[in-house]
């Protein structure tokens, strides 16, 4: 178990964090949106979203939804937020659903999850109109998010906040005073992955706010503080990082247009708090720096790098002063960018806390609620490369270690699921004697912080018993100029007098900047490029580990809403099975 560093708010479910920011921030704003004059934003206080939950948690209990089971689907929006506290917190067990999948998938979550009615935004309605036609499943209530009043039968949640207002007024307090049972399954998650491998990850209250508290013991966020949200609201990073603590901690949530507006967005709504996943923060750091070196000022960048560094080992943090003509490029306020999801190249990480912005890492998994360890960005609390040190509520060992130490991460604490819905084997094979098995392989340091290696299955094992990490490897292809992403695979040699397997890897470019680099786009002398480097590379590690061939490409790699490469489907493609 790891040690916190901050004092922190008890919280026993999410309807005591609701009640206790609401009391504490009041009319602070909770959520921020942009207006049509720029500049000017529309707020909505801790006040309003606490009075819209209790209203709309009210209206489907009058529904008949009480302890039924909800489904959500949206794009990132404040009633997505509403709708899934109404639920969660004294009406039903919320479902959210991934808002990327194509209508088959979709149907078939709904279906397995049992829903009795579905929030969703007006992107859905064609589906859910077929669906209602056909009486699909259980579900009998349809929730429009955009809809001003009910229109054929399908409810606007919009007059639903105003009817459960009305509903309180004449005194029902069947929402407002419903009790809460911590410790059972409140909230049903999907795993990422195509729908016939995904898993219903069941998770309650307790399992949640176990995670919440933990996170505010090593994390100083405060009502000052401004949260982007970016990634999924579905996804479990997103929801419990993104979404649930900035609400417990006072801070406000600002929504994100979409990756192209990524750093305008974090301009004009001066960010000061971001959560995403490393593609999005190494691209971000590449432009950073090209933009840098167009302006003639790289070495000079550099320098200060070094300077600044220097200097923070006494103590003295003059970045901000240093690069504030970049840190102005983001608004001026970003102090925190919190990574998950996957590793982050170490250079990028240490990149950003050159220049004045905290990088903190983070490790969990759907079914740990999610986060289990993590460094806050702060120089005492974090190692460049590791995910941090176990949250104070988690025990991580390491199991069946190698000589270097590395072996699967197994975790117990509170915030562990309760099971896979519906898949006791699935259960069973995860989860033994309490103690949960990740899937990913990891080490320690002497100090305690976890490195992560890779996943179990992505591993490959050569015939003389080595190990070859993929992600190792990958980290170091992404370093090249031009690069934006890389798959590296085992393919069994053909060549009889070779007993290994052979290294290969798939390199995605981007095609703007290769162009800026060779001046062309012909792939053949793109593959010349890559290879050239990729050479250079071999050469710092063992004979091994060398990428024996490389194909090279600008169509992006098969990933999950939250960027993870889809390991399965992308050797399937590229070996053409």
């Amino acid at each position: 178990m790891g040690k916190g560093i901050h004092e922190y708010t008890k919280i026993t479910d999410l309807k005591d964090l609701l009640n206790k920011s609401a009391k504490k921030y009041g009319d602070k704003a909770a959520f921020k949106f942009k207006t049509d004059v720029p500049g000017e934003f529309r707020e909505k206080s801790y006040k309003e979203f606490f009075n819209e939950v209790n209203a709309l948690g009210t209206a489907l209990i009058n529904l008949g939804l009480k302890d039924k089971r909800i489904a959500i689907i949206s794009e990132n929006r404040y009633e997505w937020c509403v709708a899934y506290l109404a639920t969660v917190c004294g009406t039903a067990l919320v479902v959210p659903l991934d808002k990327s999948l194509p209508e088959n998938e979709t149907r078939s979550l709904i279906e397995r999850s049992e829903v009795d009615a579905i929030i969703y935004s007006n992107k859905y309605d064609e589906i859910m109109a077929k669906m209602k036609k056909e009486n699909f499943a259980k579900l009998k209530i349809y929730i429009s998010m955009d809809l001003e009043k009910e229109k054929d039968k399908i409810y606007s949640q919009k007059e639903l906040v105003e009817k459960g207002k009305k509903y309180i007024e004449n005194g029902d307090k069947r929402f407002v005073e419903a009790k809460i049972d911590n410790e059972k399954m409140s909230i049903m998650l999907f795993t990422s992955g195509t729908t016939s491998k995904s898993k219903a990850v069941a998770l309650s209250h307790k399992n949640l706010c176990t995670n919440i508290q933990d996170i505010a013991s090593m994390f100083d966020i405060n009502e000052k503080d401004v949260f982007l949200s970016f990634l999924p609201l579905h996804h479990t990073f997103e929801s419990t990082v993104g979404f649930l603590y900035p609400i417990y901690a006072g801070a406000a949530i600002a929504y994100c247009d979409g990756v192209k507006h990524l750093a305008e967005n974090i301009k004009e709504y001066r960010i000061t708090v971001m959560i995403s996943v490393p593609i999005l923060f190494e691209n971000m750091y590449k432009k950073v720096m090209r933009g840098i070196d167009k302006k003639g000022k790289l070495e000079t960048v550099k320098k200060g790098m070094k300077i600044s560094d220097f200097l923070m080992k006494f103590h003295i943090d003059i970045r901000r002063k240093i690069f504030k003509e970049i840190h102005d490029l983001l608004g001026g306020k970003v102090r925190l960018f919190i990574n998950g999801a996957a590793a982050l190249d170490p250079e990028i990480e240490k990149g950003f806390n050159s220049l004045g912005i905290n990088m903190a890492q983070g490790y969990g998994l759907t079914e740990t609620s999610p986060v289990l360890a993590a460094g806050n960005g702060e120089r005492k609390y974090s190692r460049i490369g590791s995910v941090g040190r176990a949250f104070p509520s988690v025990e991580i060992k390491i199991e069946d270690s190698d000589e270097n130490g590395v072996g699967e991460i197994v975790a117990k604490a509170d915030s562990v699921m309760l099971e896979y819905y519906g898949n006791e084997e699935a259960t069973k094979e995860v989860l033994v004697d309490g103690w949960f098995h990740t899937g990913d392989l990891g080490y320690f340091d002497k100090d305690g912080y976890l490195y992560i290696a890779g996943r179990k299955k992505s591993v490959i094992v050569l015939k003389n018993g080595k190990n070859i990490y993929p992600e190792e490897i990958e980290g170091l292809i992404g370093r090249i100029d031009g690069v934006k992403e890389s798959f590296v695979y085992g393919v069994p040699s053909t060549n009889a007098d070779e007993k290994e397997s052979k290294i290969n890897a798939e390199i995605v470019y981007e095609k703007e900047r290769i162009e800026e680099i060779l001046g062309t786009t012909d792939e053949e002398k793109i593959k010349d490029y890559m290879w050239e480097h990729v050479k250079e590379i071999n050469k710092t590690m063992p004979s091994y580990k060398y990428v024996r061939e490389i194909m090279v490409t600008d169509q992006e790699l098969i990933k999950t809403t939250t960027e993870k490469v889809k390991r399965h489907e992308e050797i399937k493609k590229v070996l053409g099975k």
